[in-house]
């Protein structure tokens, strides 16, 4: 029987990832319009968004990012920080933890694996430099799908927030 799994590499990020961390957050917000979902990140591409290009370089400049590679094409993007972000009413953790700040994949290779071996890099990464708490927001609106995969993910669905009138959902995972 031959392993036909695809080999997904996650590596370091760097500023110079930003044009592709910019074009997979782009091709998320059309293939989420696509599907009808306008509420999670709006219709505007994210390159477009007021201060949309200048947070993914800080992103890559100031945080921890992450770059998923399939045969050396970058297919995935995860930031990690200490908190969450100032703009997100989220409550301190009370403890040292890493945040997921964000996470995307390429929509054309959707079900990969592409955001889980992300997800199991933070938790390595994590663990690494001894914290013992990973935690992530996102939308809870939609039916709570992406919130499931957080929960397949090993996640346990924290506290509820509304960011305006957008709903969110904090989910926490302790690492050993």
């Amino acid at each position: 029987m031959t392993d036909t799994t695809p080999r997904i590499y996650v590596r370091p990020g760097s500023l110079a990832d930003a044009p592709a961390i910019l074009d997979m957050l782009d091709s998320a917000v059309a293939w989420m319009n696509a599907r009808g979902n306008t509420e999670q990140w709006g219709t505007t591409p994210y390159s477009q968004k007021t201060g949309g290009v200048a947070r993914v370089q800080r992103y890559t400049t100031e945080n921890a990012p992450y770059i998923a590679e399939l045969d050396g094409t970058p297919v995935g993007a995860m930031v990690l920080d200490s908190g969450p972000s100032p703009q997100v009413p989220i409550a301190p953790a009370g403890e040292p933890e890493r945040y997921v700040r964000l996470l995307v994949s390429d929509r054309q290779r959707a079900g990969l694996g592409i955001g889980a071996a992300l997800l199991a890099h933070a938790v390595e990464e994590t663990r690494r430099a001894g914290v013992g708490l990973l935690r992530v927001d996102c939308w809870a609106g939609g039916g709570g799908g992406l919130v499931a995969f957080y929960e397949r993910n090993g996640f346990t669905a924290t506290d509820r927030f509304l960011s305006g009138s957008w709903p969110g959902q904090v989910l926490a995972r302790r690492v050993d």
